[in-house]
């Protein structure tokens, strides 16, 4: 499956623009724009982002001044499908969605490559049976699906999985539900996420997502929740973890009125970074830190932390189990993203996890965001702000926290990846020394 893109009209008419796989694609005349277009003045810095996993192609204007255009129409977000044409200013892009021929081996002669459009396929819900349809490589493509309608009862209704007696929902989020259980093999409480794929994904998708999580789950470590087991039960994957006591560190900090004590914040924080540089040691990157997936146990000062969802987010979009992600009310996640990797979410290095760490302290010291945008602020806002607003002070949202821990946090979300601390055991060092 490829989505081109076809620069047809304006100053860089020719350009080609080649999509296989999950990647983001900003258009702006600002220098970190994927397609910088300083010559056409109509264009905003940060003019439009597309989220492309192909055959999926969907755009967002990012409150561009003079708009978005789709086939003429000026639109805020939109579904891309083979044909349309993007405008704004003077430039024209046009989308193709194609998929190569198998059986035509791959050349750079045209002449000997085979382009056809993607075949649309009857695919059937493996809950009710009620049939849809889905593109496809192959007129003759296996897919796993999941009608919206199932999906959320199966979310608020998860089903029994074999070997487990369950007890009650921890939680529900976009990927599933989380269920206390209890192993009947040997007594011991586990937590069981259930993932629900959002889009049709192929019988090989599920399987290369099915590898990268029990490669995810090798990663031991006293601050990382242990995986136990991973399988499929009628279509659904489902993952056995650890269970792990208290909750997590947003509950915990809206349990006290919004925000902790720097005390509490450094000592889980500083256990978060020991498991971020054990993992980045071994090549992991998490990809999706944030107070939601850091579990606490225990009173303070005996708090233990523990990171969950390793990978997770990552394999989860990248092997196909998602839609794109910027199509759902996902800005709170976003905006613990560094430029980089809202810019390119395949190529993430540690410094986006450091990153995120410190958004995480951030927030968790001062109950707000450390970007100037409000609570409810939506994507276009919050990618905006990303690139173009300046970090607030924590001095200037909360002045119990001393100057020295502060600093430590804020070198953590610099918006240049050269400013911030080269590893997560350096942040820990400084965090730790901060406090002493």
């Amino acid at each position: 499956m490829r989505v081109t893109l076809r620069v047809i009209a304006g100053p860089q008419t020719g350009r080609v623009f080649t999509f296989e796989q999950h990647e983001t694609f900003m258009i702006g005349r600002s220098e970190d724009s994927h397609f910088c277009l300083p010559q056409d003045r109509y264009f905003s810095r940060h003019h439009c982002i597309l989220e492309i996993a192909p055959p999926q192609c969907f755009m967002r204007d990012l409150g561009s001044t003079n708009g978005t255009f789709v086939n003429g129409i000026r639109v805020e977000t939109c579904y891309l499908k083979s044909g349309d044409r993007i405008q704004g200013g003077e430039t024209v892009l046009e989308v193709e969605v194609s998929t190569e021929s198998e059986s035509t081996p791959v050349s750079s002669f045209t002449g000997l490559n085979t382009k056809t459009t993607p075949s649309l396929i009857t695919v059937q819900c493996l809950n009710c049976g009620i049939p849809s349809e889905a593109e496809a490589s192959r007129p003759d493509a296996k897919m796993t699906f999941l009608c919206d309608d199932c999906r959320e009862k199966l979310k608020q209704h998860p089903q029994p999985i074999p070997n487990y007696q369950m007890i009650r929902i921890l939680g529900q989020g976009g990927m599933g539900s989380v269920m206390l259980a209890r192993s009947m093999k040997d007594g011991r409480p586990v937590a069981i996420k259930t993932l629900l794929p959002e889009v049709a994904i192929s019988e090989q998708s599920l399987k290369r997502f099915l590898r990268e999580i029990e490669v995810a789950s090798s990663l031991q470590h006293p601050h990382i929740v242990s995986y136990l087991e991973h399988g499929t039960h009628n279509g659904i994957v489902y993952l056995v973890t650890e269970f792990v006591g208290g909750m997590d560190a947003s509950k915990l900090a809206k349990q006290r009125g919004g925000k902790l004590s720097y005390q509490e914040v450094v000592k889980i924080i500083e256990q978060t970074l020991g498991a971020l540089h054990f993992a980045h040691s071994l090549g992991f990157v998490h990809r999706d830190i944030k107070e939601q997936n850091i579990l606490v146990d225990g009173i303070f000062p005996n708090y233990t932390a523990k990171l969950t969802d390793f990978g997770l987010a990552k394999s989860y979009k990248q092997t196909g189990m998602s839609g794109v992600t910027m199509v759902g009310d996902v800005a709170g996640t976003i905006a613990y993203m560094p430029p980089e990797q809202v810019r390119d979410f395949k190529e993430v290095q540690p410094p986006s996890d450091i990153y995120a760490a410190g958004m995480t302290a951030y927030s968790l010291l001062t109950g707000a965001h450390a970007l100037d945008i409000s609570p409810r602020a939506g994507i276009a806002e919050t990618v905006k702000a990303i690139f173009e607003k300046p970090i607030i002070p924590i001095a200037q949202r909360n002045l119990d926290v001393p100057l020295r821990i502060a600093s430590v946090i804020e070198t953590a979300i610099a918006k240049q990846v050269e400013l911030r601390w080269r590893t997560a055991g350096e942040m820990r060092d400084a965090l730790i020394r901060a406090m002493n």
